[in-house]
């Protein structure tokens, strides 16, 4: 840590790093500087490069869009240190800093007198997502999306999801699929679904777009006095993609009233008011920037980012839980189920969901 701490010009003596947030993917610290005048405080990062193995790649993302967005946002009038990331260089003026044990660390600007919240706590919590992501779309919709990196290849191709899924249950190796055969039939049934986004890209139908890929409402910052969404972060996933995938990858988190991991299904239920709350807040910041068709295919998303995440969680469970942490038996499992609640949810709500869009 000490070698680490060292690649970077603080202006100031840091303390010791302390652990810091609840992401499950980086090892995240704190670090505060005593600098002139008053204290600064930094987040610093190590990187996990068995999930990002090209470092470079990844750093290059990350720098051409929130340089891309600093610059925006100047020249709109509002405050490039708060409504986006800001990647602080080491002192050889490099994105990250490779240490002596091969690890890879970073260091961004911490955002002062924001929030990060794990779950919905109101609407208008989910609203002000919304309008962050809504926002982030708006601002890169004329990114040059060919300088980005796919860092993890096919990460929201659903065929390939649907591929991998139906390995797992060919190879079943801890003999789980007999016991799951319903949900297994869950995800057949709906084969072709999973081809309806990557068939009309595949047209030219469908652009790609700078997409998050992870839009979470704990990846937007709040700020404390108004509650408004000021901030996107965690930009590691940002690659080219397609808009309805964030956008329902929101929905697949938010608009629901249970845990992620309930093993009661019959207290797993769509929320279509959170839908539509956020679908209105979403469209009316992202204004025109995306095409007639992208706004129609949107309730496509939210439904199968569901079924993608819910195949996985699945797939992972007949894997013997190798990928997703679990704290106790058939949680992933449990999560399947979960996802795929919300799914036939979405079905049965399908002409709203439509209706909400138009």
């Amino acid at each position: 840590m000490q070698e680490c701490l060292q690649a970077w010009d603080w202006q100031g003596t840091p303390a010791d790093p302390v652990p810091y947030g609840e992401g499950h993917i980086n090892q995240t610290y704190l670090v505060r500087v005593d600098t002139p005048g008053a204290p600064k405080r930094y987040i610093l990062q190590k990187i996990n490069t068995d999930t990002f193995r090209d470092p470079d790649l990844l750093m290059e993302n990350i720098c051409g869009v929130t340089e891309y967005l600093r610059a925006m946002i100047l020249r709109n009038g509002g405050d490039p240190a708060r409504e986006t990331l800001h990647v602080c260089p080491t002192r050889e003026g490099k994105a990250y800093y490779r240490a002596s044990d091969g690890g890879c660390w970073r260091v961004y600007d911490f955002v002062e007198d924001t929030v990060c919240l794990q779950s919905v706590r109101n609407a208008e919590d989910f609203c002000e997502s919304a309008r962050a992501f809504g926002n982030f779309q708006r601002r890169l919709a004329r990114y040059p999306v060919e300088k980005l990196h796919e860092t993890i290849p096919r990460f929201h191709d659903t065929p390939k999801r649907l591929a991998d899924f139906e390995s797992a249950v060919r190879r079943d190796p801890f003999g789980r699929a007999e016991a799951v055969r319903r949900e297994i039939e869950f995800v057949c049934a709906r084969r072709d679904d999973c081809r309806y986004m990557t068939d009309l890209l595949a047209a030219g139908k469908l652009p790609l777009r700078v997409t998050h890929n992870d839009t979470k409402l704990n990846n937007v910052l709040l700020d404390s006095a108004t509650g408004k969404g000021i901030c996107v972060i965690d930009l590691d996933t940002v690659m080219p993609g397609l808009v309805a995938n964030d956008f329902g990858d929101s929905i697949r988190f938010g608009a629901n009233d249970c845990a992620e991991d309930e093993p009661d299904t019959s207290k797993v239920h769509f929320s279509l008011p959170l839908y539509e709350a956020y679908t209105h807040s979403f469209l009316q910041v992202v204004g025109e920037a995306l095409t007639p068709l992208e706004r129609e295919t949107l309730p496509w998303g939210a439904r199968l980012m569901t079924l993608e995440c819910g195949m996985r969680f699945l797939a992972d469970y007949l894997e013997g839980d190798h990928y997703f942490h679990i704290q106790r038996p058939a949680q992933n499992l449990d999560r399947a189920r979960t996802q795929f609640k919300l799914v036939a949810d979405m079905e049965d709500n399908w002409s709203d969901l439509l209706r909400a869009v138009q």
